[in-house]
């Protein structure tokens, strides 16, 4: 690696701080447009993008803390932080803001005129410029090659952000022809949008939690890596779950020539360990030596 280099965990730190910075500049702007035009899609918006900033405040705590040592109460590591955060923020997208969103705009489906709207160029100015700002740290995240669990969400987020501020921004130009309805229209379908992705990130990041194996093709690589060192004459019931956004915990049976010494047992076994580790870097690999025929 360059020396200067930022690994995957600090670039997603770095990114989550960007997203954080960006979000509460955006708010801001949200909510001082919204009590100056009435635009309930503007208060919608605003409501979206507060609800980000404690969730991305989250991810970003928890992108640190995944960070620590192994000790005696997590024996495998933090790595799970970020699923756990991403599971709750998927939660808050779900419970808080869609709900919220959808209490305030169905009623308005029966009344649209019920709004006072006002100062609605200022609020076209505002979901502009907000869309350019919340695509900065999107670009960001969406270049780099690898990202963990909170920054995926946070990515997934940020999709959200752009998607609901282009439908308040068409739902803006309705309402400025006369066309009331489409306000809360446009806060429905940005209700949507949060609850749809939401419920993705939820059963994404449940799986991970739950054990979620690597797939067939990781099985296959490190079972081919074991069967190369010299010595394993077979190998049985592989096990492998992510304990963290990129590592794995390996388990695996290796069987070797009947009547080996265990001192020539232990070497091949530790031999298997170093090539996988070798070849997927992170993670635990336990394993078990039988003697050929044995299962």
């Amino acid at each position: 690696m360059e020396t200067g280099a930022k690994t995957p965990h600090e670039s997603d730190v770095r990114s989550l701080k960007l997203v954080l910075i960006s979000y509460i500049v955006i708010f801001s702007m949200k909510m001082a447009v919204y009590l100056a035009s009435g635009v309930l899609a503007m208060f919608a918006e605003a409501l979206h993008t507060l609800s980000d900033i404690f969730v991305s405040s989250f991810l970003l705590v928890a992108t640190i803390w995944s960070r620590k040592e192994a000790d005696e109460v997590h024996m495998f590591g933090y790595g799970r932080a970020q699923n756990v955060a991403a599971l709750v923020a998927a939660t808050l997208f779900i419970s808080f803001t869609s709900f919220e969103l959808y209490r305030e705009a169905i009623p308005r489906l029966f009344a649209p005129g019920a709004g006072s709207y006002q100062n609605l160029n200022l609020a076209l100015g505002v979901l502009i410029i907000s869309m350019f700002i919340a695509a900065i740290p999107l670009i960001n995240l969406f270049r780099q090659k690898m990202r963990g669990a909170a920054a995926k969400a946070q990515l997934t987020e940020l999709f959200n952000d752009e998607m609901g501020l282009i439908a308040a921004l068409i739902g803006t130009l309705f309402i400025i022809r006369g066309e009331y309805i489409a306000d809360p229209i446009a806060s429905i379908i940005v209700a949507t949008i949060i609850a749809y992705n939401a419920i993705g990130l939820f059963r994404e990041n449940l799986s991970f939690l739950l054990g979620r194996s690597p797939g067939p093709e990781y099985l296959k690589t490190i079972e081919s890596i074991a069967r190369s060192v010299d010595g394993v004459l077979g190998v049985h019931d592989m096990r492998a779950e992510y304990i963290g956004p990129d590592t794995v915990h390996v388990g695996m049976h290796i069987e070797v020539k009947r009547g080996m010494p265990i001192e020539e047992a232990d070497r091949i076994a530790e031999e298997v360990r170093e090539r996988v580790h070798q070849s997927v870097k992170g993670g635990y690999c336990v394993i078990h030596v039988d003697a050929a025929g044995i299962t």
